[in-house]
C-alpha cells in the first residue's frame, strides 16, 4: 500500500502531521474524516525502501506485541469500546511499526470488519495463533476472556524463549572474546617470539612450529580464513531455509547432549501451552494442530504434530503419532492420552506445559553450570598451550648456555 503524508486540524483546532499507509487518497480523507478531523492537505509521501530510511526502517519484537496484547486485554475488560482501546492503544505504542498497524486495524474495524479479519491483513505482527484466537473469542462473545488469555499465553512464551536464547549468548560472548584474545596473541605477540628465535638460529619443537604456523596463517590468510567462515555460515544458513536442511539440523540440535535436552523441553513447553490455549479457547483440534505445527519451531515437531492431526482426522488419537517421533516424553504422551480419554486435554496440556516451564528453568541453569568449566578448561588449554609452546625454545636456549 502507499503512504500517504497529511495534515489536518482536530476537535481543538490543534493542526495534525503524520502518516499513514491506505490504499488511496481517497480512503485517507474518508478515515479522517470517521476521526473528525478537518482535511487540510494530503500527498503521497516517498516509499520508504530507498536510502538509508529504508535500511533502518523499525521491526516488531515479539516482547512489543506482548505488552500490546496485555494493555488491550485490560482495556477491553474494563469496559473500553473496541476502536477506543485501538485507537488508545496507536498513540501510547513506541514502536512506530506497530503504531502504523495499530491504525490501520482501527481504520478496518470502522469500515466494517471483524477484529480477525483486520489483524489478518498484517501476518508479520499477528500470527495465525493470535488471530484464530481472536476470532475464537469474536464467534463466541468472549473476547475479554481470550485476550487475557491470550495476553498470558504470549508472556510465559515470550519468557520460554528468553530462557533459551539467555543460555547462548552467555557461552556465546565468552568464546567471542576468548577468539580476540587468541587472535590478538597470534598476530602480535608470537612474531615477536618467531623473530627472536629466528635470530639465534635454533631448532623449534613441534609445538613451537605449529603455534607460529597458526601465527604466519593468520597473518598472511586472515581475508581468506574470514571470508570461509562467512561462506560457511551462509551455506549452513541456506541449507536451513530447506525442508530436508532445517529437518537434519534440527534432529542433530535435538540429539545434542545437554542443549538438546534444553530444547526438546522447550518444544514441549510451547506446544502443549499454544495447543491447549487454542483448544480452551473453542479454536477446533484439527485447526489448532495445524496452528501449532507451524509455531512450532523445529521440523520435527512440526512432522510429528502434522501426523497427529493426520491421526485425528482419521478417527484416531494425538497421542499414538507423538510416541513415534520419540521427542515428547513417556509421561507427556500418557497425559496427553489421559486428556483425551477423559475430555480434558486442554487442562492436562496447560498442566504439562506449567511443569516443562519449571523444567526448562532447571535445563537452562544445568546448561550454564557445565558450560562454566567447560570453557575455563578449553580457554586454559588453548591459552597456555600456546604460552608452554613459545617458551620451550626459551628453556632450550638456557640449557645450552648452562
Amino acid at each position: 500500500m502507499p503512504v500517504f503524508e497529511y495534515t489536518a486540524r482536530n476537535l481543538k483546532g490543534d493542526l495534525v502531521q503524520d502518516k499513514i499507509d491506505l490504499p488511496s487518497r481517497d480512503d485517507v480523507i474518508a478515515h479522517l474524516r470517521k476521526n473528525r478531523m478537518v482535511v487540510v492537505q494530503v500527498r503521497e509521501g516517498k516509499k520508504g525502501g530507498g536510502g538509508l530510511g529504508g535500511l533502518f526502517k523499525p521491526g516488531i519484537k515479539t516482547r512489543d506485541i506482548v505488552i500490546l496484547t496485555r494493555q488491550f486485554a485490560t482495556m477491553i475488560n474494563a469496559g473500553l469500546p473496541l476502536v477506543q482501546a485501538l485507537q488508545i492503544l496507536a498513540e501510547q505504542t513506541e514502536n512506530k511499526a506497530l503504531a502504523d498497524i495499530t491504525r490501520l486495524v482501527v481504520y478496518d474495524v470502522e469500515s466494517g470488519n471483524t477484529l480477525a479479519d483486520a489483524l489478518r491483513k498484517h501476518p508479520k505482527a499477528f500470527t495465525d495463533l493470535f488471530v484464530n484466537m481472536v476470532a475464537a473469542g469474536e464467534a463466541g462473545g468472549i473476547l475479554d476472556t481470550i485476550l487475557l488469555r491470550l495476553a498470558t499465553f504470549l508472556e510465559k512464551n515470550d519468557a520460554i524463549v528468553r530462557k533459551v536464547k539467555g543460555a547462548m549468548i552467555y557461552p556465546a560472548v565468552i568464546f567471542s572474546v576468548a577468539g580476540i584474545a587468541i587472535s590478538v596473541l597470534l598476530i602480535f605477540v608470537i612474531p615477536t617470539f618467531q623473530a627472536m628465535f629466528a635470530s639465534v638460529n635454533l631448532a623449534l619443537p613441534l609445538p613451537t612450529r605449529i603455534v607460529i604456523g597458526a601465527s604466519s596463517l593468520l597473518q598472511h590468510y586472515w581475508w581468506a580464513i574470514i571470508g570461509g567462515v562467512l561462506f560457511i555460515g551462509y551455506a549452513i544458513n541456506r541449507y536451513y531455509k530447506t525442508a530436508p536442511g532445517k529437518l537434519q539440523i534440527d534432529t542433530l540440535l535435538l540429539k545434542a547432549p545437554v542443549l538438546g535436552d534444553l530444547l526438546r523441553k522447550s518444544a514441549v513447553s510451547r506446544f502443549t501451552r499454544t495447543l491447549g490455549t487454542l483448544i480452551s479457547s473453542g479454536v477446533s483440534i484439527l485447526d489448532g494442530l495445524e496452528i501449532t505445527a507451524r509455531t512450532a519451531g523445529n521440523m520435527v515437531i512440526h512432522n510429528a504434530v502434522m501426523e497427529s492431526r493426520a491421526s485425528i482426522a482419521g478417527g484416531e488419537t494425538i497421542a499414538g503419532p507423538l510416541q513415534k517421533s520419540k521427542v515428547f516424553p513417556p509421561m507427556v504422551i500418557s497425559m496427553i492420552a489421559v486428556g483425551e480419554q477423559t475430555g480434558g486435554l486442554d487442562e492436562m496440556l496447560s498442566k504439562i506445559a506449567d511443569f516443562y516451564d519449571d523444567e526448562v528453568d532447571a535445563a537452562v541453569s544445568a546448561l550454564l553450570s557445565l558450560m562454566e568449566p567447560i570453557m575455563i578448561v578449553v580457554l586454559g588449554v588453548i591459552v597456555g598451550g600456546m604460552v608452554v609452546a613459545m617458551y620451550l625454545p626459551i628453556f632450550d636456549m638456557v640449557n645450552a648456555v648452562q
